[in-house]
């Protein structure tokens, strides 16, 4: 079982930086799939970006070369740094994680993943 909290979402221009960040509690941090998705109002929610061991990690094409995520196994920690941020960026940000291996490298769904935050609202507007 863990738990995770999201923090760090507000309000930012376009053009922007912010970073997000989850902190997760429970044991074997380091052998969970930790992922981050996002919601914009009336939408789905969608996959951004993806990490586990062994250097995987996996951007969606709408966010790769402008997001960047940090892990840090220690703290138990992942973050999510935002950069050249866009309106349609807009939405609430949830940390997903998944303790076993994904099925079939299938990473980028909800019903990927086990464990959700409570999301931290990211609005990105002048």
């Amino acid at each position: 079982q863990v738990q995770l909290v999201e923090s760090g979402g507000g309000l930012v221009q376009p053009g922007g930086s912010l970073r997000l960040s989850c902190a997760a509690s429970g044991s074997t941090f380091s052998n969970y799939r930790m992922g981050w998705f996002r919601q914009a109002p009336g939408k789905e929610r969608e996959f951004v970006v993806v990490n586990w061991s062994g250097g995987n990690t996996y951007y969606a094409p709408s966010v790769k070369g402008r997001f960047t995520i940090f892990r840090d196994n220690v703290k138990r920690t992942v973050d999510l740094q935002m950069y050249s941020l866009k309106p349609q960026d807009t939405g609430v940000y949830y940390c997903a994680a998944r303790s076993r291996p994904f099925n079939s490298g299938h990473f980028n769904a909800t019903d990927d993943y086990d464990y959700w935050g409570q999301g931290t609202p990211v609005t990105v507007s002048s």
